[in-house]
Protein backbone atom coordinates (compact mmCIF):
# COMPACT_ATOMS: atom_id res chain seq x y z
CA UNK A 1 0.00 0.00 0.00
CA UNK A 2 1.39 3.43 -1.23
CA UNK A 3 0.31 6.82 -0.46
CA UNK A 4 0.83 10.06 -3.13
CA UNK A 5 4.20 11.60 -1.16
CA UNK A 6 2.98 15.51 -1.79
CA UNK A 7 -1.01 14.70 -0.04
CA UNK A 8 -1.68 16.60 2.72
CA UNK A 9 -2.83 14.60 5.54
CA UNK A 10 -6.01 16.03 7.68
CA UNK A 11 -5.02 14.94 11.61
CA UNK A 12 -8.34 16.79 12.52
CA UNK A 13 -10.09 13.31 11.89
CA UNK A 14 -7.97 11.80 14.23
CA UNK A 15 -7.41 12.40 17.93
CA UNK A 16 -4.62 11.12 19.82
CA UNK A 17 -4.89 10.80 23.65
CA UNK A 18 -1.74 8.22 23.77
CA UNK A 19 -0.36 8.32 27.20
CA UNK A 20 -2.70 10.65 28.23
CA UNK A 21 -4.48 10.71 32.03
CA UNK A 22 -7.40 9.41 31.66
CA UNK A 23 -10.07 11.20 34.43
CA UNK A 24 -13.04 9.17 36.26
CA UNK A 25 -11.28 5.80 37.66
CA UNK A 26 -10.02 3.16 35.83
CA UNK A 27 -11.67 0.97 32.42
CA UNK A 28 -14.25 -1.39 33.59
CA UNK A 29 -12.69 -4.29 31.43
CA UNK A 30 -8.98 -5.34 32.59
CA UNK A 31 -6.34 -7.50 30.60
CA UNK A 32 -4.95 -10.94 31.38
CA UNK A 33 -8.18 -13.63 31.82
CA UNK A 34 -10.34 -11.00 31.41
CA UNK A 35 -9.19 -9.58 28.11
CA UNK A 36 -9.02 -13.36 26.82
CA UNK A 37 -12.54 -13.95 27.62
CA UNK A 38 -13.45 -10.90 26.08
CA UNK A 39 -11.58 -11.96 23.02
CA UNK A 40 -13.43 -15.47 23.23
CA UNK A 41 -16.79 -13.96 23.38
CA UNK A 42 -16.01 -11.96 19.97
CA UNK A 43 -15.50 -8.42 21.03
CA UNK A 44 -13.12 -7.81 18.50
CA UNK A 45 -13.80 -5.29 15.81
CA UNK A 46 -16.84 -4.47 17.38
CA UNK A 47 -19.38 -1.52 18.59
CA UNK A 48 -19.42 0.03 21.92
CA UNK A 49 -18.18 -2.19 25.13
CA UNK A 50 -21.83 -0.98 26.58
CA UNK A 51 -23.61 -3.65 23.67
CA UNK A 52 -22.26 -6.63 25.75
CA UNK A 53 -22.64 -5.44 29.00
CA UNK A 54 -18.63 -4.55 29.82
CA UNK A 55 -19.13 -0.82 31.27
CA UNK A 56 -20.63 0.13 34.61
CA UNK A 57 -23.74 1.99 32.74
CA UNK A 58 -22.39 5.31 34.04
CA UNK A 59 -21.33 8.29 31.80
CA UNK A 60 -17.60 8.78 31.52
CA UNK A 61 -16.16 12.00 30.82
CA UNK A 62 -13.31 11.49 27.84
CA UNK A 63 -9.39 11.59 28.07
CA UNK A 64 -7.58 14.83 28.10
CA UNK A 65 -5.28 15.64 24.91
CA UNK A 66 -2.01 14.48 25.45
CA UNK A 67 0.36 17.24 25.98
CA UNK A 68 2.45 16.08 22.79
CA UNK A 69 -0.54 14.81 20.46
CA UNK A 70 2.11 13.10 18.09
CA UNK A 71 0.19 12.78 14.64
CA UNK A 72 -0.51 16.38 14.65
CA UNK A 73 3.21 17.48 15.46
CA UNK A 74 3.96 14.24 12.80
CA UNK A 75 1.90 13.74 10.47
CA UNK A 76 1.97 16.15 7.48
CA UNK A 77 2.01 14.39 4.18
CA UNK A 78 1.77 11.55 2.11
CA UNK A 79 5.38 11.08 2.78
CA UNK A 80 5.03 10.40 6.61
CA UNK A 81 2.49 8.00 5.99
CA UNK A 82 4.76 5.83 3.74
CA UNK A 83 7.09 6.09 6.59
CA UNK A 84 5.17 5.57 9.85
CA UNK A 85 2.70 3.00 11.56
CA UNK A 86 0.57 6.25 12.80
CA UNK A 87 0.54 8.51 9.91
CA UNK A 88 -0.35 5.81 7.67
CA UNK A 89 -3.66 4.89 10.10
CA UNK A 90 -4.23 9.14 9.84
CA UNK A 91 -4.02 8.27 5.69
CA UNK A 92 -6.55 5.29 5.86
CA UNK A 93 -8.62 7.01 8.14
CA UNK A 94 -8.91 10.19 5.79
CA UNK A 95 -8.96 8.21 2.46
CA UNK A 96 -11.96 5.90 4.18
CA UNK A 97 -13.89 9.16 4.82
CA UNK A 98 -13.11 10.81 1.80
CA UNK A 99 -14.36 7.69 -0.13
CA UNK A 100 -17.50 7.46 2.34
CA UNK A 101 -18.29 11.25 1.78
CA UNK A 102 -18.41 11.30 -1.92
CA UNK A 103 -20.19 8.00 -1.98
CA UNK A 104 -22.79 9.45 0.14
CA UNK A 105 -23.24 12.51 -2.14
CA UNK A 106 -22.96 10.42 -5.10
CA UNK A 107 -26.66 8.91 -3.54
CA UNK A 108 -27.79 12.38 -3.15
CA UNK A 109 -27.02 11.76 1.08
CA UNK A 110 -24.99 13.48 3.14
CA UNK A 111 -22.02 11.93 4.92
CA UNK A 112 -21.36 12.57 8.62
CA UNK A 113 -17.81 12.40 9.71
CA UNK A 114 -16.46 10.46 12.82
CA UNK A 115 -12.93 10.65 14.62
CA UNK A 116 -10.86 7.89 15.51
CA UNK A 117 -9.19 8.40 18.85
CA UNK A 118 -5.42 6.50 19.64
CA UNK A 119 -5.04 5.44 22.84
CA UNK A 120 -2.88 3.33 25.04
CA UNK A 121 -3.81 0.91 27.19
CA UNK A 122 -7.69 2.13 28.20
CA UNK A 123 -10.06 4.68 27.22
CA UNK A 124 -13.43 6.33 28.37
CA UNK A 125 -15.75 6.72 26.15
CA UNK A 126 -19.58 7.88 25.41
CA UNK A 127 -20.50 3.70 25.34
CA UNK A 128 -18.39 3.33 28.49
CA UNK A 129 -14.55 2.07 30.22
CA UNK A 130 -12.53 0.01 27.86
CA UNK A 131 -9.25 -1.65 27.68
CA UNK A 132 -6.80 -2.57 24.89
CA UNK A 133 -8.58 -6.06 25.14
CA UNK A 134 -11.96 -5.24 23.61
CA UNK A 135 -9.98 -4.81 20.38
CA UNK A 136 -10.72 -1.64 18.10
CA UNK A 137 -14.19 -0.24 17.92
CA UNK A 138 -16.58 1.85 17.32
CA UNK A 139 -18.90 3.68 20.03
CA UNK A 140 -22.01 5.04 18.43
CA UNK A 141 -23.14 7.49 20.94
CA UNK A 142 -20.55 9.48 20.55
CA UNK A 143 -19.47 8.25 16.63
CA UNK A 144 -16.17 7.35 16.72
CA UNK A 145 -13.61 4.78 16.23
CA UNK A 146 -11.39 4.02 19.35
CA UNK A 147 -8.03 1.91 18.42
CA UNK A 148 -5.01 0.94 20.94
CA UNK A 149 -2.01 0.86 17.70
CA UNK A 150 -0.55 -2.14 19.78
CA UNK A 151 -3.76 -4.14 18.85
CA UNK A 152 -1.74 -4.98 16.00
CA UNK A 153 1.22 -6.84 17.67
CA UNK A 154 -1.69 -8.69 18.79
CA UNK A 155 -3.27 -9.66 15.71
CA UNK A 156 -0.09 -11.46 14.47
CA UNK A 157 1.34 -12.65 18.04
CA UNK A 158 -2.01 -13.66 19.10
CA UNK A 159 -4.11 -14.70 16.15
CA UNK A 160 -1.78 -16.12 14.02
CA UNK A 161 -2.62 -13.15 11.00
CA UNK A 162 0.61 -12.38 8.94
CA UNK A 163 0.07 -8.32 9.57
CA UNK A 164 1.50 -5.79 7.27
CA UNK A 165 0.03 -2.45 6.68
CA UNK A 166 -3.23 -3.57 4.14
CA UNK A 167 -4.77 -5.74 7.63
CA UNK A 168 -4.50 -2.49 9.69
CA UNK A 169 -6.08 -0.78 6.89
CA UNK A 170 -8.67 -3.75 7.01
CA UNK A 171 -9.22 -2.90 10.84
CA UNK A 172 -9.96 0.68 10.10
CA UNK A 173 -12.42 0.32 7.17
CA UNK A 174 -14.16 -2.49 9.05
CA UNK A 175 -14.72 0.12 12.02
CA UNK A 176 -15.77 2.78 9.66
CA UNK A 177 -18.21 0.08 8.50
CA UNK A 178 -19.94 0.14 11.42
CA UNK A 179 -20.15 3.94 11.52
CA UNK A 180 -21.60 3.90 7.60
CA UNK A 181 -24.89 1.25 9.28
CA UNK A 182 -25.22 3.79 12.06
CA UNK A 183 -25.58 6.87 9.91
CA UNK A 184 -27.85 4.28 7.48
CA UNK A 185 -29.94 3.08 10.40
CA UNK A 186 -28.56 -0.89 9.75
CA UNK A 187 -26.10 -1.21 13.26
CA UNK A 188 -29.60 -0.80 15.63
CA UNK A 189 -30.42 -4.45 14.45
CA UNK A 190 -27.39 -5.62 16.49
CA UNK A 191 -28.34 -4.73 19.68
CA UNK A 192 -30.84 -7.15 20.59
CA UNK A 193 -28.75 -9.21 22.46
CA UNK A 194 -28.92 -12.30 20.21
CA UNK A 195 -26.03 -14.54 19.48
CA UNK A 196 -25.13 -17.49 17.02
CA UNK A 197 -24.25 -17.93 13.57
CA UNK A 198 -27.38 -16.52 11.84
CA UNK A 199 -27.86 -13.70 14.54
CA UNK A 200 -28.09 -10.48 13.40
CA UNK A 201 -24.95 -9.40 15.35
CA UNK A 202 -22.84 -11.74 12.94
CA UNK A 203 -25.08 -10.12 9.86
CA UNK A 204 -23.88 -6.49 11.05
CA UNK A 205 -19.98 -7.28 11.30
CA UNK A 206 -20.05 -9.35 8.22
CA UNK A 207 -21.38 -6.17 6.45
CA UNK A 208 -18.84 -4.03 8.08
CA UNK A 209 -16.49 -6.64 6.51
CA UNK A 210 -18.18 -5.82 3.14
CA UNK A 211 -18.23 -2.53 3.59
CA UNK A 212 -14.55 -2.54 3.97
CA UNK A 213 -13.94 -4.08 0.89
CA UNK A 214 -15.72 -1.45 -1.24
CA UNK A 215 -13.71 1.05 0.24
CA UNK A 216 -10.59 -1.24 -0.85
CA UNK A 217 -11.84 -1.52 -3.96
CA UNK A 218 -12.20 2.55 -4.79
CA UNK A 219 -9.27 3.62 -2.88
CA UNK A 220 -6.93 4.37 -5.32
CA UNK A 221 -9.49 5.93 -7.20
CA UNK A 222 -10.63 8.01 -4.68
CA UNK A 223 -9.74 11.73 -5.07
CA UNK A 224 -8.83 13.80 -1.75
CA UNK A 225 -9.16 17.65 -1.87
CA UNK A 226 -6.11 18.21 -4.30
CA UNK A 227 -8.08 16.01 -6.76
CA UNK A 228 -5.99 13.46 -6.53
CA UNK A 229 -6.22 9.55 -4.77
CA UNK A 230 -4.49 9.86 -1.48
CA UNK A 231 -3.50 5.65 -2.16
CA UNK A 232 -1.65 5.92 -5.27
CA UNK A 233 -0.97 1.58 -5.10
CA UNK A 234 -2.73 -1.36 -3.93
CA UNK A 235 -0.95 -4.50 -4.48
CA UNK A 236 -2.53 -8.34 -4.66
CA UNK A 237 -0.27 -9.10 -1.77
CA UNK A 238 -2.51 -6.09 0.21
CA UNK A 239 -5.50 -7.70 -0.31
CA UNK A 240 -4.50 -10.81 0.52
CA UNK A 241 -3.28 -9.08 4.05
CA UNK A 242 -6.48 -8.10 4.80
CA UNK A 243 -8.21 -11.38 3.83
CA UNK A 244 -5.84 -13.19 6.04
CA UNK A 245 -6.68 -10.93 9.10
CA UNK A 246 -10.50 -11.59 8.01
CA UNK A 247 -9.60 -14.32 8.70
CA UNK A 248 -7.69 -14.61 11.59
CA UNK A 249 -10.15 -12.70 13.87
CA UNK A 250 -13.01 -15.33 12.52
CA UNK A 251 -15.35 -16.58 15.58
CA UNK A 252 -14.44 -20.14 14.61
CA UNK A 253 -10.50 -19.55 14.54
CA UNK A 254 -10.66 -17.94 17.63
CA UNK A 255 -12.81 -20.12 20.08
CA UNK A 256 -11.20 -22.85 18.81
CA UNK A 257 -7.03 -21.33 19.67
CA UNK A 258 -8.68 -20.18 23.20
CA UNK A 259 -11.01 -22.52 24.40
CA UNK A 260 -10.06 -25.44 21.97
CA UNK A 261 -13.91 -26.09 20.67
CA UNK A 262 -16.37 -24.34 18.16
CA UNK A 263 -19.36 -22.99 19.37
CA UNK A 264 -21.27 -21.07 16.66
CA UNK A 265 -24.52 -21.08 19.25
CA UNK A 266 -22.00 -18.10 20.47
CA UNK A 267 -20.87 -16.49 17.53
CA UNK A 268 -20.80 -12.54 17.31
CA UNK A 269 -18.90 -12.51 14.10
CA UNK A 270 -18.99 -15.13 11.85
CA UNK A 271 -16.85 -17.65 10.96
CA UNK A 272 -13.39 -17.15 8.81
CA UNK A 273 -14.56 -17.97 5.58
CA UNK A 274 -17.59 -15.48 6.02
CA UNK A 275 -15.43 -13.06 6.98
CA UNK A 276 -13.15 -13.14 3.99
CA UNK A 277 -16.30 -13.99 1.44
CA UNK A 278 -17.91 -10.53 2.94
CA UNK A 279 -14.68 -8.84 2.98
CA UNK A 280 -13.59 -10.07 -0.63
CA UNK A 281 -17.47 -9.26 -2.24
CA UNK A 282 -17.11 -5.68 -0.81
CA UNK A 283 -13.45 -5.62 -2.93
CA UNK A 284 -14.76 -7.33 -5.95
CA UNK A 285 -18.12 -5.44 -6.95
CA UNK A 286 -17.35 -1.97 -5.06
CA UNK A 287 -20.63 -1.81 -4.35
CA UNK A 288 -22.20 -0.65 -1.02
CA UNK A 289 -25.51 -2.36 -2.41
CA UNK A 290 -24.22 -5.40 -2.60
CA UNK A 291 -23.16 -5.94 1.01
CA UNK A 292 -26.80 -7.29 2.46
CA UNK A 293 -26.07 -9.89 4.37
CA UNK A 294 -29.64 -10.09 5.82
CA UNK A 295 -31.07 -11.69 3.00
Amino acid sequence: MQFDDDADLDTSEVKDVRNSRIPGGRATIGGGVVGLIALVLGLLFGVGPDQLGLSDGNPQPASTTSSVAQVQQSCKKGSDANAREDCRLVAVVNSTQDFWRQEFQRRGGKYSPASTVFFSGQVNTACGAASKAVGPFYCPADRQVYLDLGFFDDLRTKFGATGGPFAQAYVIAHEYGHHIQNLTGTLARAQNGQTGANSNAVKVELQADCYAGVWAHNATKTPDESGRPLITNLTDADIRDGLDAAAAVGDDRIQEKFQGRVTPESWTHGSAEQRQQWFYQGYRTGDMAQCNTFR
